[in-house]
């Protein structure tokens, strides 16, 4: 099935959810949308998936970000000379920023990761995109739509306690999934037809092992999120709503991202099987 070229294909918009290395399965659900010729009116993302979708807007294909992510996350060699490019290159940079125990700079990383095809700025992307952040002393979402984008990247996915909060437009932010996982709602006036992937996953075990500390903080924000949009579902469902099987990979399994895509792939025809359905229900809809 090939949505482009149709008069009746419907205005498509896509919500890409927070869950660190998880949400590399984003790029199956792009790779099924490029198959589809489905080209988003609007992107909105949360943490990773900001950062996921934010390629996408750029222009790349789902299979161009495939290969960027093997190239760099899968070769342990190649995220040793990056992460070195985000060490301190001064001791005045080091009084800058300070010296905070396990709080890495989020932005720096980002900009030594991410790839070249992505632009300075919102405005030159091209597919209107919408990140979340939580803005930390005023308490409320933030939603980022202008300006620079990395900064807003970088905010949307500084996870507490790992990266340190980014200052931006006067506030201080923080994990955008910390508010809003998967920020769906943000396109249901700009698109007839939202999907929305949802990648944050839950604590896997039993109750016969204890979790360490880390899977324990992990595990709750896990928990929390869960709830946050199991009630944004109680007020509001976008027409696709998926959930690739990735809860047994952990925030940080970056290097295992071969493995992520490859038992993530059956959303391709969770999503192809959806949107057919979807497209089916608009067109009786139009006829009736």
């Amino acid at each position: 099935m090939n949505f482009s070229g149709s008069k009746s294909t419907p205005r498509i918009a896509v919500a890409f959810g927070g869950g660190g290395a998880r949400g590399i399965a984003h790029i199956n659900v792009i790779e099924a949308l490029d198959e589809m010729g489905i080209r988003p009116v609007a992107i909105s993302g949360s943490s990773i998936g900001a950062i996921i979708g934010a390629g996408m807007a750029a222009g790349m294909s789902g299979r161009e970000i495939r290969a960027y992510c093997n190239a760099t996350l899968a070769n342990r060699a190649e995220i040793a000379a990056r992460m070195w490019r985000t060490r301190p290159t001064s001791f005045s940079e080091i009084l800058t920023d300070g010296i905070r125990i396990s709080q890495f700079n989020i932005e720096k990383i980002l900009k030594a990761f991410l790839p070249e095809q992505l632009p300075a700025t919102f405005e030159e992307l091209q597919i209107p995109l919408a990140v979340t952040a939580t803005d930390f002393y005023g308490q409320q979402e933030a939603i980022l739509e202008s300006g620079d984008l990395i900064s807003a990247l970088a905010a949307s996915a500084a996870i507490p306690a790992l990266f340190r909060p980014i200052r931006r437009d006067g506030r201080i932010l923080i994990d955008g999934g910390i508010y809003n996982p998967v920020p769906f709602e943000l396109l249901e006036e700009k698109a007839d037809i939202v999907v929305a992937i949802d990648v944050v996953g839950g604590p896997v075990g039993d109750d016969n092992r204890m979790p360490s500390s880390i899977d324990a903080m992990f595990g709750a924000s896990q928990l929390m999120m869960q709830s946050i949009i199991a009630t944004k579902l109680k007020q509001a469902r976008p027409v696709v709503f998926l959930r690739p099987q990735v809860s047994h990979f952990r925030v940080l399994d970056f290097m295992r991202v071969e493995q992520i895509l490859r038992e993530s792939t059956g959303v391709k025809d969770e999503l192809k099987r959806a949107m057919d359905a979807a497209l089916t229900f608009a067109n009786n809809r139009k006829s009736a």
